[in-house]
């Protein structure tokens, strides 16, 4: 009833579940699909997939109480261009269908603000390697330093040990792996993901 009042906006077919959706997309050709997410048989992410998949002319607005990641994220992903809460007024609304319709994104400011600390949010580590070869922590944190550049006595002055302790280390490495140099270790270190390769950035 509220669509029908908007200026600008023709409704031309409802469904009632995510498999209708797609089938009146496929028959009517709209130029937007306002899309719930919680539906019987086929959900709203999995609608909008098939929909931008199958008929990439027609665009998506998600309208949903659920404002949460596990809801805002897949549904993005899947290919909506739009994100409005069951609160959006009539006003919200047209704004949203415009913005898709224009080629921008029809996102509530309650979803952009989402999106935006998503961003900020720090990155999770990096999992650790588990080093191969049966090389402990120490000889595969001895390694990356090889990988380095460094020399044995600035290993050592960087883990606080002895120079010794440092060749002890490395012949074991070598010992283990077979390697015969530090060319070699260089090498090995960085295919196995003990360093990363210069200018590269996980993200």
């Amino acid at each position: 009833m509220l669509l029908g009042l908007l200026p600008g906006i023709e409704v031309v077919g409802a469904a009632g579940d995510g498999d209708e959706a797609v089938a009146l997309v496929a028959r009517l050709a709209p130029d937007v699909v306002l899309m719930d997410l919680r539906m019987p048989r086929c959900d709203g992410v999995e609608a909008t997939r098939r929909i931008r998949s199958e008929y990439p002319g027609t665009q998506v607005v998600i309208l949903t109480t659920y404002a949460d990641d596990e809801s805002l994220f897949p549904a993005l992903k899947a290919g909506a261009r739009g994100y409005l809460t069951k609160d959006a007024g009539g006003d919200e609304i047209v704004r949203a269908v415009e913005d898709v319709l224009s080629g921008d994104a029809g996102l509530s400011p309650k979803i952009q603000r989402r999106l935006l600390e998503r961003l900020s949010e720090p990155a999770p580590a990096p999992a650790p390697v588990d080093p191969p070869d049966g090389i402990t922590a120490r000889e595969a944190e001895v390694l990356g330093l090889i990988a380095e550049g460094l020399t044995n006595q600035e290993i050592a002055r960087a883990l606080h040990v002895s120079t010794a302790t440092v060749k002890t280390h490395i012949n074991n490495l070598f010992a283990k792996t077979g390697l015969k140099d530090r060319a070699q270790a260089v090498r090995y270190a960085y295919r196995h993901g003990l360093v990363q390769p210069p200018g590269s950035a996980i993200t």
